[in-house]
């Protein structure tokens, strides 16, 4: 495999792709293939399957789901095309889609805000625990419209059973799921029990995940130090339930302590501070070479010596969320309406950094957020929903990391989402606007201010099995606390931060293009996309020391143009074959790339079902990333080998899966460019799962 990006990687990614497309001519006809029920993706509000929307859409539920679940969210959805993680160590990974990240790739948890820490800092963890997800849904095009204008990597929504939306049939339903991980020496277990009578269900659902220090193959020592975890989260909901519909409750506790990999290492810098746009720290002189560096960042030769104590625990995090939820969805409400939905949650978050048994930072993220829908019948062919939203949002930070003063962000939303069909073509229309205000506690101006998105999209089943989707929008997104009003160290990025109170909103103007075949031997969805976006805010890097940085947020003019797609070929009555990959290019419109965009994939899988039986595996090349942000060095590529078998079987009334599966076989040492650790902390070695999940 080449250990350099091809020179064209969006044409060799298209040829890839596309070579299989001769495939399709031999495909068998559709009768011949046993096709499988669709799932519906809830996110939206019409419901349809995935294969029936104008922009990709991904959906990640079934055994598929229990075999991929990780310990993060985005590392449970990066081996999907489109989708990367910027992991941080073994406890924190959000996903990147498409080369976005948060805040531009929103997080729900069946369609309401988490109202967690982890769009601040990337070592800060998503509350989500992937052992008691029932469905992920990835999103994009009008329906992301419903839940902010901002989202123009998309949205993800994480589904679970928290609160029960029917009462069990037998009175009674339980699932259980234990796993032990080599690598990391991981013991997980979940456990969930639904019990109902009449028309009340309650549901009490727990999970527990330990794992130590994970191993790396060719490292100066055997595992990285600071990314052990240990998760407990536990939930207690209850509704009523009617057959138009049920009204809801839950209590979710989640807790978390997880390493911080090179957060020790990263005190060497508390004492640097800005000189307007230079960095000094003791030993450096920040007037006489912060011209000198070349395109890539670079301090190197600057001579330091950081007296620091490392024999000590590696530093973690440990943070709590509590956190109400309420859901509440019913059929023909009113006259002219066929449905509404409510969701509204309300979520006290604290988050700690330890060292040596003392906290020496704290966040603290106290909100609610709740969101009314009301999906009408049927006018003049088109059929839609009208809602209104609104989120009120208290942050606060203490101790050595409190680079934000404590911040009030208030968003209050009105959207409206119709679709019409006519024979082969169906539409859909969005429109969003929203108002935004963040008041910060100290002397700083309060930001207020308005947001307009409206988007459009066509799909067009031009033969049988066929459908070409299109896309339009424009999306505007309003700046957040951090860019507006950081100033002081954040230890996690190595950075020193400096916010920006003239920022104002970015408007993306979006284009999408997705060709699918749904059925038959040979299936397959290929996306190209091309995003131009006016006062894209980022984060300017100013001066560097080492590998510490003096950041600004600003803003400049961005373009991002990809290209994704995976091609399935059914080779006989129990093996089918796929490739798929996916290529982001990132810069600013005058030139020069955006920072941590991940690199070109390319790959192939064979999986196999034989009775109980299934069976398959991936090989996959991530190429160099070297087109690369000023300050940032190249990540070399990797290959990565992956594999599972799985026995699904029935005992009584009881069914049962046991699987294995393996990743990283290869044992390759390997870095992540979309994480901030890409040069410090490798991905995890080679390691085995085997897991057993049970369900009454």
């Amino acid at each position: 495999m080449p250990t350099h990006p091809p020179p064209y990687p969006l044409l060799v990614l298209a040829a890839a792709l596309c070579g299989a497309a001769p495939l399709v001519v031999h495909a068998a006809q559709p009768a011949a293939i046993p096709q499988l029920a669709p799932v519906t993706v809830s996110a939206t509000p019409f419901e349809r399957p995935a294969d029936d929307l104008a922009t990709p859409a991904f959906i990640l539920e079934g055994s598929e789901l229990v075999r991929r679940r990780e310990a993060t969210l985005g590392d449970t959805l990066a081996g999907e095309p489109g989708i990367h993680a910027n992991t941080f160590g073994a406890g924190a990974s959000r996903p990147v889609i498409r080369g976005q990240d948060a805040p531009r790739v929103k997080v729900l948890q069946d369609g309401s805000e988490i109202l967690d820490a982890s769009t601040v800092s990337p070592d800060h963890a998503i509350v989500t625990e992937p052992l008691l997800t029932r469905q992920v849904e990835v999103l994009r095009g009008p329906s992301t419209l419903l839940y902010g204008g901002g989202a123009i990597g998309g949205v993800v929504n994480v589904l679970d059973e928290r609160v029960p939306t029917a009462v069990p049939e037998r009175g009674v339903e339980a699932e259980a799921e234990l796993r032990y991980g080599t690598a990391a020496r991981e013991r997980a277990g979940a456990v969930g029990i639904t019990a109902g009578t009449g028309n009340l269900a309650v549901r009490v659902e727990g999970a527990r995940r330990r794992a130590g220090d994970y191993r790396v193959p060719d490292w100066q020592e055997r595992r990285v130090p600071g990314t052990d975890n240990d998760t407990t989260t536990g939930t207690v909901g209850a509704s009523w339930v009617t057959p138009r519909g049920y009204t809801g409750i839950a209590f979710t506790r989640h807790n978390s302590k997880y390493g911080l990999p090179g957060h020790d290492q990263a005190h060497a810098y508390e004492d640097c501070h800005p000189h307007g746009a230079h960095l000094h720290c003791d030993g450096h002189d920040d007037h006489d070479d912060h011209d000198d560096h070349d395109d890539h960042g670079g301090h190197d030769d600057h001579d330091h010596d950081h007296s620091h104590d490392h024999d000590h625990a590696a530093p973690y995090a440990d943070l709590t969320s509590k956190r109400w939820e309420l859901r509440s969805e019913y059929r023909d409400p009113l006259p002219g309406f066929s449905r509404v939905r409510l969701r509204a949650a309300h979520t006290d978050y604290q988050h700690s950094e330890i060292e040596e048994d003392t906290a020496v930072s704290a966040f603290r993220n106290k909100g609610y957020d709740a969101r009314l829908e009301l999906q009408h019948q049927p006018l003049a062919g088109w059929q839609g929903v009208v809602g209104l939203s609104t989120l009120r949002s208290d942050f606060t930070t203490d101790g050595t990391e409190a680079f934000m003063p404590r911040t009030v962000t208030r968003n209050h939303g009105v959207f409206l989402l119709e679709e019409y069909e006519r024979g082969d073509w169906r539409f859909q229309a969005g429109a969003r606007h929203e108002r935004q205000r963040v008041t910060p506690e100290d002397t700083q101006p309060r930001f207020s201010g308005g947001a307009t998105s409206v988007s459009g999209s066509a799909l067009w089943r031009f033969a049988p099995q066929y459908s070409l989707g299109l896309s339009l929008s424009r999306s505007q997104r309003l700046p957040t606390a951090q860019e507006l009003y950081a100033d002081g160290i954040h230890l996690a990025t190595l950075t020193y931060e400096l916010g920006n109170a003239d920022l104002g909103k970015e408007t993306s103007h979006n284009v999408d293009l997705t060709l699918r075949k749904y059925q038959g031997d040979t299936t397959f969805e290929v996306s190209a996309y091309h995003n131009r976006v006016k006062g894209y805010i980022y984060a300017d890097t100013l001066d560097q020391h080492d590998d510490f940085r003096l950041i600004q947020y600003d803003q400049r003019d961005a373009r991002f143009t990809g290209i994704e797609g995976r091609v399935r070929q059914r080779l006989n009555e129990t093996v089918s074959a796929s490739v798929f990959g996916d290529y982001v290019r990132a810069r600013f419109a005058e030139g020069g790339n955006l920072p941590r965009i991940p690199a070109g994939r390319l790959g192939v899988a064979l999986d196999a079902r034989w009775q109980a039986w299934s069976a398959g595996g991936e090989l996959y090349r991530v190429f160099t990333q070297n087109r690369i942000a000023d300050y940032e060095s190249d990540t070399s590529g990797y290959t990565m080998l992956g594999a599972y078998v799985s026995y699904r079987g029935k005992a009584g009334s009881t069914a049962y899966e046991v699987y294995l599966k393996g990743s990283n076989l290869l044992d390759k040492l390997a870095y992540n460019h979309a994480s901030f650790l890409a040069r410090t902390t490798p991905l995890m070695g080679r390691s085995a799962t085997l897991g057993v999940r049970i369900s009454y």
